[in-house]
């Protein structure tokens, strides 16, 4: 990115509120991922990073930040729109760690439209699989491996509740997420003593903004918020230490939002 975001690469202290666990993070080589990988292994978890091959030099820094922390780091790239490879990386994963007791999906793709007209099923299609359709997959695949305690974080976004026309698709998938989320806590508690919560972001600044967003619409993101700027990734990641804590013990079902003042209601 032309301007680095603040992934806590520097500013994030732990304080061993994960001590011991292992976790699972799709998309952690950049943005949102990048952040929560940092901050579990700062608070004394171990991390596997599931992120696309060509990101593959993103994703040796944040092993390096891991490992700087004293924890095992484990890279998995691979694509997750293929049900194929979800399902390996989560065997590949419980594997290497010795066991999973945190599951972040967070991987996503965006990119505007012109219209529902010129959306292709190609396109939709894609967005579907890389967004909804792999979350299905890794939860189905890990839930078996996972014991009660343990915490699934979904990433969701203000898009699911305020979708913008340009990327009406993409909001789809995003509302999709929440609900996925709110569907499964029931049932993933009362079956298998597993808490799933999905964290909601509002204009934060993040690889996906600067792929897909116009120079002039880019220098306004954020100034609708109430801190008249876009949100810095490190300011999430506390939200995903939470949840995925046992302080978050009571918590199941839930979407958080950080929206700088926007809301999700």
């Amino acid at each position: 990115m032309k301007q680095k975001p603040d992934c806590g690469e520097l500013s994030y202290k732990g304080s061993g509120r994960l001590a011991g666990r292992k976790a699972l993070l799709t998309g952690a080589d950049s943005g949102i991922g990048r952040a929560a990988a940092i901050a579990f292994a700062r608070e004394g978890a171990d991390v596997a990073i599931c992120y696309l091959p060509s990101e593959q030099p993103d994703a040796e820094e944040v092993a390096k930040y891991i490992r700087d922390a004293g924890r095992k780091a484990v890279l998995l790239p691979g694509d997750v729109s293929d049900e194929e490879f979800c399902l390996r990386l989560v065997a590949d994963a419980v594997e290497q760690l010795g066991g999973l007791d945190i599951l972040v999906n967070n991987t996503g793709r965006m990119g505007k439209t012109e219209g529902v007209l010129d959306t292709s099923s190609e396109r939709f299609g894609t967005l579907m699989k890389t967004n909804v359709y792999s979350q299905f997959w890794i939860t189905k695949g890990a839930v078996p491996h996972m014991k009660p305690g343990a915490s699934i974080i979904n990433t969701t976004s203000i898009q699911g509740y305020k979708p913008s026309g340009k990327v009406f698709d993409y909001a789809m998938t995003k509302a999709a997420i929440a609900n996925f989320t709110k569907g499964l806590a029931q049932d993933l508690m009362e079956e298998h003593g597993i808490r799933i919560n999905a964290v909601a972001p509002g204009p934060v600044w993040t690889p996906l903004q600067e792929a897909d967003g116009e120079e002039e619409k880019l220098k306004k993101l954020g100034q609708d918020a109430y801190f008249k700027r876009p949100g810095q990734l490190v300011e999430l990641a506390p939200v995903s230490v939470l949840l995925a804590s046992q302080e978050a013990s009571y918590i199941t079902g839930e979407i958080y939002g950080v929206t700088g003042g926007h809301g999700i209601a």
